[in-house]
């Protein structure tokens, strides 16, 4: 599949917490080619060395206009790749995006707040030939499912990674953990279940946190359904939202239920005092939310992984090992020490999963 080429917009929070959306399109985008990301405050740098500490040669503009002016051709798409919790766009935002439709880019909204239900921009999104895609619009309520309970009948792993807040890495980590598990053979399904990964470019997935409560767990369940009937997979991952402890979200509570996973890896930032937009909560323990989950649902935790923010390499390595003393789980950082624990952890939980791996051919 040909990738259309992509500048986003995450103006003044590139490689923060409410920049998520952009830092994994940089990181991975199987529709998008990212040409450039709009952020004044980071402008000059290497996208890939400011998040991942690695150039990637995707640079970092201080405007859409000094985008378009240096890139050697205009970009497909303009993707809105800010996450805040607000939703909505300022005044500033809505020049930019008018400005992209007048230059000709089609507009990807990642927000709540839809575009394609705004008179004025697609008013001026005719006038200017582009098309403009909601990516968490939900379908119509007549098209969405209701739970069957059909997902207690699939025959295979169902994992899902977790965490204890929201943008702690999650969705990295269930990237990063389905391609080591191809890598040995598997056949692996990732079900997205927000804006990101939906972008990223999974062929299977919803954004739970846009679908009306009585049909979140149904819709989650659907996918996960189509994607055991046609890939016929040999396990499945699926992407967590915010926490279950959370106290603003309830997102965890629907993939749970909804996907009926029968083991979790949980994701938590060692040095986060406080929840991400609510400084004024402290963040939970990982073992406080390990026991939550286990009490909620039938899932078992069988690792964790670490986002280390704010962390130097002597502070992850030694929380590798308290974790693993003090949870007498599998710990690691999967961004910087790989998934090789987190693959090992599940052939534990799933023994069968061994045999199904490719054989090594020696010469």
């Amino acid at each position: 599949m040909v990738k259309e080429s992509a500048i986003i917009y995450c103006e003044g929070n590139f490689g923060e917490m409410d920049g998520k959306t952009a830092n994994g399109l940089v990181r991975s985008s199987r529709l998008y080619d990212v040409v450039g990301v709009i952020d004044s405050t980071k402008y000059g740098m290497d996208a890939g060395e400011l998040i991942d500490g690695k150039k990637n040669g995707i640079p970092v503009f201080k405007s859409l206009e000094h985008a378009l002016q240096n890139l050697h051709a205009l970009p497909n798409q303009f993707i809105y790749g800010l996450a805040p919790a607000e939703a909505f766009l300022k005044q500033k935002e809505r020049d930019v995006v008018m400005s992209a439709m007048g230059y000709g880019l089609n507009i990807v909204n990642t927000l709540h707040e839809f575009f394609t239900e705004d008179s004025e921009f697609m008013d001026h999104a005719r006038r200017c030939g582009v098309a403009v895609k909601d990516v968490r619009k939900p379908p119509q309520k007549k098209d969405m499912n209701l739970f069957s309970g059909k997902v207690f009948h699939i025959d295979v792993p169902v994992l899902a990674v977790l965490g204890t807040d929201s943008a702690v890495g999650k969705r990295t980590t269930s990237v990063l953990l389905e391609e080591a598990l191809i890598e040995k053979g598997l056949r692996v399904v990732f079900i997205a279940t927000g804006q990101t990964g939906l972008i990223q470019g999974a062929k299977y997935g919803v954004a739970i946190d846009a679908i009306p409560s009585q049909y979140a767990i149904g819709e989650l369940e659907s996918q996960i359904l189509k994607a055991y009937e046609i890939e016929r997979p040999d396990i499945i991952i699926v992407e967590g939202q915010g926490a279950l402890s959370h106290p603003a979200y309830i997102s965890s509570c629907g993939i749970l239920r909804g996907s009926r996973a029968s083991t979790v890896i949980v994701q938590h930032p060692p040095k986060r005092k406080y929840l991400g937009d609510f400084d004024f909560m402290k963040m939970p323990t990982v073992e406080s939310e390990i026991e939550l989950i286990e009490h909620f649902s039938t899932a078992k935790v069988i690792a964790v992984t670490i986002n280390h923010e704010n962390m130097n390499n002597q502070e992850i390595e030694q929380t590798v090992k308290d974790y693993e003393k003090q949870l007498k789980l599998p710990a690691t950082d999967a961004l910087k020490h790989g998934c090789e624990k987190l693959v090992q952890s599940i052939f534990n939980a799933y023994p069968s999963l061994k045999h199904k791996m490719k054989k090594k051919i020696v010469y």
